[in-house]
C-alpha cells in the first residue's frame, strides 16, 4: 500500500474525510514543506516568520554596493538608495498560494509526510524611476564635456583663434536602463556608455569674419582661419572712437543716403540729408554694424585712408568697399581690436 493511501486510511479511520479537512484547515497557517522564496527555505514557517527571513535577505541585497562607471568617473550607490524596494509580502503570499494548487488529499499528504513540493517563488523588485533618473542626471552633469565650436574671438584685446573640439555626454536613457538591469540581476558593477558630441561649427564651416586692427588701420576678411582679403582703412580721429569689441553685421545698403547723425554737434552746418552721389560721405556701399552708429563704408575722401580721420566709422576706398560688400552677409562677425 502506498504512503498516500496509508495516510488517507489513517485519517479516515480517525474520523473519515472530515478529519482530513479539519487537519488541512488547521495547518494553513504554515507554508507547505519544500517551498522556497527567493532561494530561502520557508517550508513550515508562519507568515511572520517567512516575511522576516525573506526581508533579511532582501535588505542585504538592496544594501549591497553597486559600482557605476562612465568615461573614467565612478560612483558607489546601493539599490535601496536608488529607490528599489522588494515585494516580500507578495512573494510570501504566493508561497502560501502554492497549497491552493494541490488537492486536499495531496496537501495533507505533503504536510503529514513532510514531502517537499519543490516550488521557488521569486521576489519581485519595484524600481523608483524618478530616483534613478535623478542619479543619472547627476552623473550626466559630471561627465558632460560640451563641444567647442571653432571661432575667432577678442580676448584681452588680442585676437584668438579657437579650434573646434568634440565633446562627450552620457547616454542617459541607456544608462538608466543598464542600471535597472544590473539591480535586477544583482550585479556589483555596471558601465554606462557615453557618446561623442560633434561641434556645430568647425574651421571648415566657420565662414567669414571681419577683423579691423586699429593699430594698423587695416581690415582683414577671414574665411575660417585664413585671411581672404586685406584692405587699408581709416578709423576714428582723435576725440572720437571706433569701438573696440565684437559686433555683427546687421544691415547692408547699396548707394545709401546719408542722414546727419549729429546736427547739433560735429554735423552742425552740414545738410540733414545727402542723397547718393559724389558728395555722400558713405560712398557707394555701407555695411551697418551692431555697434550704434558705426558702419564700414566707402569714401570719396580717399586721402584719409590709412589715417585716423573718421567720426568713428571705418572708411574704405570706394573700389575696396564694393569688393568687400558681396563677400559679407548679414550676421557676419566683426571684431575691432585696438
Amino acid at each position: 500500500m502506498g504512503l498516500l493511501a496509508v495516510v488517507v486510511a489513517v485519517l479516515l479511520g480517525a474520523g473519515t474525510a472530515f478529519a482530513a479537512y479539519g487537519y488541512d484547515r488547521s495547518s494553513r497557517t504554515r507554508i507547505l514543506p519544500g517551498v522556497r522564496v527567493g532561494g530561502i527555505a520557508v517550508g513550515g514557517m508562519t507568515r511572520d516568520q517567512a516575511i522576516r527571513a525573506v526581508t533579511a535577505r532582501a535588505d542585504t541585497s538592496l544594501g549591497g554596493d553597486l559600482l557605476v562607471t562612465a568615461a573614467g568617473y565612478s560612483w558607489h550607490v546601493t539599490p535601496a538608495a536608488l529607490g528599489t524596494r522588494a515585494d516580500v509580502n507578495g512573494a510570501v503570499d504566493q508561497a502560501f498560494a502554492a497549497a491552493d494548487r494541490l488537492s486536499l488529499l495531496s496537501r495533507v499528504f505533503h504536510r503529514v509526510a513532510g514531502k517537499p513540493v519543490y516550488a521557488d517563488i521569486p521576489v519581485e523588485y519595484a524600481h523608483d524611476q524618478a530616483k534613478v533618473r535623478a542619479f543619472v542626471q547627476q552623473a550626466y552633469d559630471e561627465v558632460t564635456e560640451p563641444a567647442v565650436d571653432a571661432g575667432i574671438d577678442l580676448v584681452d584685446n588680442e585676437l584668438v583663434m579657437r579650434k573646434s573640439k568634440p565633446g562627450e555626454e552620457l547616454k542617459a536613457q541607456v544608462g538608466a536602463a543598464r542600471i535597472l538591469r544590473a539591480i535586477d540581476r544583482r550585479l556589483s558593477s555596471v558601465q554606462v556608455p557615453v557618446k561623442a558630441v560633434e561641434p556645430k561649427v568647425t574651421a571648415a564651416t566657420l565662414g567669414k569674419t571681419i577683423v579691423v586692427d586699429l593699430s594698423e588701420n587695416q581690415l582683414y576678411l577671414y574665411d575660417g582661419f585664413k585671411v581672404e582679403r586685406q584692405y587699408p582703412v581709416a578709423t576714428a580721429a582723435p576725440g572720437y572712437s571706433t569701438p573696440v569689441g565684437s559686433w555683427d553685421v546687421v544691415n547692408k545698403a547699396e548707394n545709401p543716403g546719408w542722414y546727419n547723425p549729429d546736427p547739433d554737434g560735429w554735423g552742425a552746418g552740414l545738410p540733414l540729408y545727402i542723397p547718393p552721389g559724389p558728395e555722400n560721405p558713405l560712398g557707394t556701399r555701407a555695411i551697418y554694424l551692431s555697434a550704434p552708429g558705426i558702419r564700414i563704408h566707402g569714401t570719396y575722401a580717399s586721402s584719409s585712408i590709412g589715417t585716423y580721420a573718421s567720426h568713428g566709422c571705418i572708411r574704405m576706398y570706394i573700389s575696396d568697399s564694393q569688393e568687400l560688400y558681396p563677400l559679407v552677409p548679414v550676421g557676419t562677425k566683426v571684431i575691432i581690436k585696438p
